[in-house]
């Protein structure tokens, strides 16, 4: 049993049946947080609903896809109905290119799918749930990112574009929800040992992975309001040290670092002030 930090307290977690999603659930449990369990699959997502019932807190468990929006309308209604307000939204389901190939020799199909998944996904979820954090003045929201979104690798296109993407749309959304009381955050766990890791070939002789509880710790402290000083920003769990970045959270803020922006050439470059 955890120190039931977040008692009182509900969260949606997407993609909750397995991997990630599973494990985050868990550790949000511990701390007394009631859960709503979003995924496609039925029974992987009732496996978690049963582990985090033992921790004693609420929890329901919804089959849909983060894709359709009906589908996702009808989830968060469904919450707001069984838990009341939603104070964490973790934004986790995610799908990947399935073969380490250039982009014209994708499969068009899936290459959209994984785009649609891990972009429309998330602003399905924001869309449903961020009226309700704005109309209460409070609210957490979670994006589960990658470190694909911040260099170019030509072997993933779809989940490279759609990470760096949805790393965009956070900071799109940071300053319009300061007033609001609601925090954004895109956090990497870095290359973490899951089922979707294991069947991508780049990681086949992979040994020192990151680590899935500095993970779910993480979170925890995301939805406890700890890491608030970070609002619209990107973490990399792989590389950063937490602690350094909340002690230089007003310079990281005044210097509007850790955002995709721009990069130029010199002072002579046009473009220099989107920079």
């Amino acid at each position: 049993m955890g120190l039931r930090s977040l008692q009182g307290r509900s969260g949606l977690v997407t993609g909750a049946g397995r991997g990630i999603g599973r494990e985050i659930a868990l550790g949000l449990a511990a701390e007394g947080m009631n859960l709503a369990l979003l995924g496609r699959h039925s029974a992987t997502l009732t496996e978690t609903l049963h582990a985090c019932v033992r921790h004693g807190v609420k929890c329901v468990a919804l089959a849909a896809d983060v894709a359709h929006p009906g589908q996702v309308k009808a989830a968060v209604d469904s919450v707001r109905r069984d838990l009341g307000g939603i104070d964490l939204l973790v934004n986790n389901a995610g799908q990947v290119d399935r073969a380490e190939v250039p982009l014209w020799e994708a499969d068009q199909a899936q290459w959209w799918q994984v785009v649609e998944t891990n972009l429309r996904g998330p602003f399905n979820l924001l869309h449903s749930v961020l009226p309700g954090m704005v109309e209460r003045g409070s609210g957490r929201v979670v994006n589960l990112n990658s470190g694909f979104a911040l260099r170019p690798d030509g072997r993933y296109t779809a989940y490279a574009t759609s990470k760096a993407a949805l790393l965009r749309l956070s900071d799109n959304l940071a300053e319009t929800l300061r007033p609001h009381g609601v925090t954004i955050l895109d956090i990497s766990p870095g290359a973490v040992a899951t089922e979707m890791t294991a069947n991508m070939p780049m990681f086949a002789d992979m040994v020192h992975w990151g680590s899935i509880p500095y993970l779910v710790a993480t979170v925890v402290d995301a939805a406890r309001g700890r890491l608030d000083p970070l609002h619209g920003r990107f973490l990399h769990l792989g590389r950063d040290d937490l602690e350094a970045l909340l002690r230089d959270a007003e310079l990281i803020r005044e210097r509007d670092a850790r955002t995709l922006r721009l990069r130029p050439y010199g002072d002579e470059d046009p473009l220099a002030a989107y920079s």
